[in-house]
């Protein structure tokens, strides 16, 4: 299928012609193939020509519709084409086309991310989360609380469910062009974290926020307050490798100023500042090292998965944000003991979900094709890449 700016005269036109264009590429991978995009830019001086390869074109056929009409509109010629037969998930050619450590960083891509490691994703998604890649939404909202869960239903009980019972159950309430919620119970710790922020980022969603909790590290804090993350200690250890510490992790701007907005629209006590994120649930039990990290980066919480979820935010250009209740105060004589902790609970939980939730409803308003990410883009960006 070849499409060039003479191809179509109006919006109805070009809008007929994206979909035929993403029915094709579906129709391609049903058949056994990768499709193959070659995007010809006769503005580009330096890559007038560029190809890429995608994977289950289905479940991000919103985003795929969004980009295509955005280069479309910009008298881009696309071509589209079977590439090559589909790798299947044993063999074990497999990981060697989805290594990241592969990537070359000097080359103009089309995607961020080769067929082989959509497909390995996209399949581990719907095993943990025991719901199809194509019932995700644009905006996500982590959690590791079944009390989010049960709010979530409340609010949207028509939500698609897990059919089974998985290890980080996903719940979606769904809207035309995928513009509805998902909701995510990740569990406990940075590893699930990383897990599941890994394969939602192949989705290309338009944002991630964590909803947790946290222990609050001042002195006027009070169990119930709420927290905005504004930058993160990285204290968890499991992305030093992939991304060096130095490198500075901040949450989308606009996304905390909605957040920030719903707070001060509901009159709720909260503190801006840096969330520390610990591997360690007990690092009461080495409190003189930990504590001494606190102080240097001058921290108001710690959690076990928000400096996670950012930094994977950042590493995979998802726009991201963080809203913890604070819960205990570790530091203060109040840690987090059972018959209190439930009594917190359920004061907070519908409140929490509906300030991020409220938040998401605002940017949907103002960015409706997503957030800018600028923040978050390379100089040598893949030509996908979403909102600049």
């Amino acid at each position: 299928m070849d499409i060039t700016p003479d191809s179509f005269s109006n919006d109805t036109e070009l809008d007929a012609i994206v979909e035929e264009a993403c029915d094709l590429m579906e129709s391609i991978y049903s058949e056994g193939d990768y499709p193959k995009l070659m995007v010809k830019r006769s503005w580009s001086e330096h890559n007038p020509i560029i190809t890429g390869e995608i994977a289950v074109p289905s479940a991000y056929r919103w985003y795929l519709k969004r980009e295509l009409r955005r280069l479309l509109t910009k008298k881009a010629e696309l071509r589209i084409f079977p590439s090559r037969p589909r790798v299947q998930l044993n063999d074990p050619l497999l990981f060697e086309s989805a290594d990241e450590d592969e990537w070359d960083i000097t080359q103009k891509k089309l995607f961020l991310f080769t067929p082989e490691r959509i497909d390995i994703s996209l399949n581990r998604l719907e095993h943990y989360t025991g719901t199809r890649p194509e019932d995700f939404q644009r905006y996500i909202l982590f959690t590791n609380y079944d009390m989010h869960v049960e709010v979530f239903h409340n609010l949207y009980p028509d939500c698609v469910k897990p059919a089974r019972a998985v290890q980080m159950p996903a719940y979606h309430h769904k809207l035309p062009d995928n513009k509805g919620f998902t909701l995510v119970n990740i569990g406990v710790g940075p590893s699930n974290a990383k897990t599941i922020s890994d394969h939602v980022a192949v989705l290309r969603p338009d944002a991630m926020v964590m909803v947790g909790h946290c222990g609050g590290l001042r002195n006027h804090q009070e169990i119930g307050d709420f927290v905005l993350a504004t930058g993160f200690m990285r204290a968890d250890g499991i992305l030093d490798e992939l991304l060096p510490l130095n490198i500075p992790i901040t949450p989308n701007h606009m996304l905390n100023v909605f957040l920030k907005e719903i707070l001060d629209k509901n009159s709720l006590k909260y503190r801006l500042g840096t969330v520390y994120t610990t591997a360690n649930r007990n690092w009461e039990f080495m409190m003189k090292r930990t504590v001494q990290d606190i102080h240097v980066s001058r921290s108001v919480a710690i959690d076990m998965e928000s400096a996670t979820v950012a930094t994977n935010g950042y590493r995979y250009r998802v726009p991201f944000a963080t809203l913890l209740c604070v819960s205990d105060k570790p530091l203060h004589g109040k840690p987090k003991l059972s018959g209190a902790a439930q009594s917190f609970y359920e004061k907070s939980k519908e409140m929490h979900l509906r300030i991020v939730i409220d938040a998401l409803e605002m940017s949907k308003k103002q960015n409706p094709e997503g957030l800018p990410n600028a923040s978050i883009r390379a100089v040598n960006e893949p030509l996908m890449g979403g909102p600049g």
